[in-house]
């Protein structure tokens, strides 16, 4: 079937065109490529592919200008657009665009030819969505793991629907910010955007918060109050935390998912509003459904589609980068110098646990904008409960076993040369903790290490560490 089909790729990497054209004839498409967009365009005037596959980044024309102009032009030949800068933003423009595919580099070469098969077959059926734009800045999400990439693929998709989303996550992963994604990169974006914790507001005041009140319906209530559903007309009302939301409250707001209008409360008009829920929790849904917690009628009705938030533990790689985001914004805000991470404490801090996730990194670089002495931060400017985050007791296996998830990572990552990069970091580590405990005397420090003072001083040379603060003993 495939050998009838042909498919396009443009880029002005040789060796990404040089090895999808052979991952291609191996699945028996024929193809054809191009270092150019003005060359595939001008081809196009006179042949139509089944299928183009287009970088986004490239001299010239663009990916996504290229994508523009097929859309306009020959809707019906999908696009399937790859980047080696894989952000939010390259996703959500490429399938606002009318991308069949947003592929983010390096790809599996397996993963290429399913996308581009899928896109051959629905070649036929694939139409062009346009949305209007939102002139709203997003607020930019962070993330290259492959974990992320799948949430900026789900968003990107949303952006033509204003179907119901559940963004599933532990506290701190980044709920709020996926929601607000949602509703910047969505046909609403011009409307209201309307938050609600609803693990924030007492059970008693939960529905005259969600529906409103009439004057009067109850002790208190001295006027008419709005609700967080009239307040999101036409635009997304975000439940955050909708696990902690009571039973009774569940089944009004079932029914108003189901008819589309409500009544506040102590009021006899029903009231229609057009909203899209976002809705968000940490917990597990299905086991409160089976412990009769929460409905399960209204669980299905949320969960049309999820979306899940990997924890800062699961997508590691990113922890350098979003340090940096967070410091960064941190001195901004402070009007400070931003702080620079030593190698070292980097590495350190990529290794750690994070159960807070993203919200305990983003805390943890505000306070040490604040209480760092120095430009650069080494690992014992870190609090005491970072150096020993389990207790004294687990200390020695602690450090080991993070020693050895480190070695993991980087040899998962197809790194090489771990143990030349790992041992002066350590041995600098030693140096710098026996320092601090010899109040900075380089003959005291040396002993605590095991080593003469000459092995001290030479180490000290070697690893650049000849600020450290030591007093020279006579």
């Amino acid at each position: 079937m495939a050998e009838n089909n042909l498919i396009w790729i443009v880029d002005d990497d040789q060796s990404i065109r040089f090895v999808l054209e052979k991952s291609l004839t191996k699945a028996g498409f024929n193809n054809e490529s191009f270092e150019s967009g003005d060359g595939l365009l001008e081809k196009l005037k006179t042949t139509q592919p089944d299928a183009i596959i287009s970088d986004i980044r490239m001299p010239g024309m663009n990916g996504l200008e290229i994508l523009q102009e097929i859309q306009e032009s020959f809707p019906n030949i999908p696009v399937i657009i790859m980047t080696a800068h894989s952000d939010l933003g390259s996703a959500v423009q490429s399938y606002k665009k009318g991308a069949f595919e947003y592929l983010p580099k390096p790809f599996d070469v397996e993963e290429a030819i399913s996308v581009a098969s899928r896109a051959v077959k629905h070649a036929s059926t694939h139409k062009s969505k346009k949305i209007k734009s939102a002139n709203v800045e997003a607020k930019e999400i962070i993330g290259e793991a492959p974990s992320m990439q799948e949430v900026f693929r789900a968003i990107g998709r949303l952006s033509h629907s204003n179907i119901t989303v559940l963004i599933k996550g532990e506290s701190g992963t980044g709920k709020e910010l996926v929601a607000q994604a949602l509703h910047r990169h969505s046909l609403r974006a011009e409307e209201p955007y309307v938050p609600l914790n609803v693990a924030a507001i007492p059970k008693d005041l939960i529905e005259s918060e969600l529906f409103g009140h009439e004057r009067g319906a109850f002790t208190g209530a001295t006027q008419m109050r709005v609700g967080r559903f009239e307040q999101a007309d036409g635009g997304t009302l975000f439940l955050d935390e909708i696990g902690d939301m009571p039973m009774e409250t569940q089944t009004r707001l079932l029914r108003v998912l189901s008819d589309g209008e409500f009544y506040r409360v102590g009021g006899l008009t029903p009231i229609k509003a057009d909203v899209r829920i976002i809705a968000a929790t940490h917990q597990n849904l299905e086991e409160r459904v089976k412990q009769n917690l929460f409905r399960e009628d209204l669980y299905h009705r949320l969960n049309v589609i999820p979306i899940h938030l990997p924890k800062l533990a699961d997508r590691r790689e990113d922890i350098p980068a979003l340090m940096e985001h967070f410091l960064a914004r941190a001195a901004k805000q402070m009007d400070v110098e931003k702080k620079e991470l030593r190698a070292e404490t980097s590495q350190f801090l990529t290794s750690l646990p994070w159960p807070g996730n993203v919200r305990q990194l983003e805390n943890f670089c505000s306070w040490i904008t604040v209480m760092a002495s120095g430009s650069e931060i080494f690992i014992n400017d870190l609090p005491e409960d970072f150096l020993d985050p389990t207790g004294e007791e687990n200390v020695n296996s602690d450090w080991s076993q993070n020693l050895k998830n480190w070695a993991d990572q980087e040899l998962s990552l197809g790194h090489s040369g771990i143990l030349q990069q790992a041992t002066p970091i350590f041995e600098r580590c030693m140096i710098e903790i026996a320092l601090k405990h010899s109040g900075g005397r380089k003959r005291d420090a040396s002993e605590l290490l095991g080593w003469g003072r000459n092995t001290l001083t030479r180490k000290i040379k070697e690893l650049s560490l000849e600020n450290a603060k030591a007093i020279e003993e006579s």
